[in-house]
């Protein structure tokens, strides 16, 4: 028992060094300020979010290119068709075909979007410029990139896929493919997060309607570029 709980703290801190965001940190004290049960399922949340981000970059290595998004809820195979568009390149993590379990701690689907030039390789670091960006809000409310920016340039820091758990509440599809209802109101950011293709709001979790953005309990975390860069290049699979 020790060593699991061993096993799953240094996982946890590994997705923290990972991500490097003030913002996600917040989300970790929001989060970890709850009861004992809450947060062993939390932890366990980010022990599996900490085995994606990995197993993306390890496909990656082995591929030259990231991933396409699950089939369905119920198939996590990699869907065979190219992504069209970024909504194409939005759905489920393909926990299939990266051999790790593809739900949270409360039974749903993690959610995965990735820049479709990233899933097709070669991918050519000078000219390939990941799209997705992250948000929060400040201490007036008012939303702020994270990482990121308005327009993702190759001399910007956008990501090239985010990850997300959409947390206990509202919202999310179950392993059996069941969608689960919004039962909040004024729940923005996690209907932001549900319909997102290019940006994502990461913020402290909050049960409160009337907090900016609304109640809050997604877990969001891109996978940083330069971490992908260097796994790629490691195994000779980044021109």
């Amino acid at each position: 028992m020790r060593t699991d709980r061993r096993r799953q703290r240094g996982a946890a801190l590994l997705l923290l060094l990972s991500v490097s965001s003030v913002a996600f940190a917040a989300v970790l004290i929001g989060v970890f300020g709850r009861g004992d049960h809450e947060r062993r399922r939390q932890q366990q949340t980010l022990v599996r979010m900490a085995a994606a981000t990995d197993a993306l970059t390890g496909f990656a290595a082995t591929h030259g290119r990231l991933p396409r998004p699950a089939v369905s809820a119920t198939d996590g195979r990699e869907t065979d068709e190219a992504c069209a568009d970024e909504a194409a390149c939005s759905g489920f993590l393909p926990w299939v075909t990266l051999g790790i379990d593809g739900t949270d701690s409360w039974g749903k689907r993690l959610r995965y979007s990735v820049t479709p030039l990233y899933t097709t390789a070669p991918i050519v670091r000078l000219s390939s410029v990941p799209t997705k960006r992250l948000l929060s809000r400040d201490g007036n409310g008012a939303l702020r990139y994270v990482v990121g920016q308005e327009t993702c340039t190759l001399a910007t820091d956008c990501a090239p896929a985010v990850v997300f758990s959409q947390g206990r509440d509202n919202l999310g599809t179950g392993a059996d493919g069941r969608p689960q209802a919004n039962g909040a109101r004024a729940n923005i950011d996690e209907l932001g997060n549900d319909e997102g293709v290019l940006e994502f709001v990461q913020r402290p979790a909050s049960a409160d309607p009337r907090a900016p953005g609304g109640p809050f309990d997604d877990v969001v975390v891109a996978l940083p570029l330069q971490r992908l860069y260097d796994r790629m290049a490691a195994a000779r699979t980044l021109p």
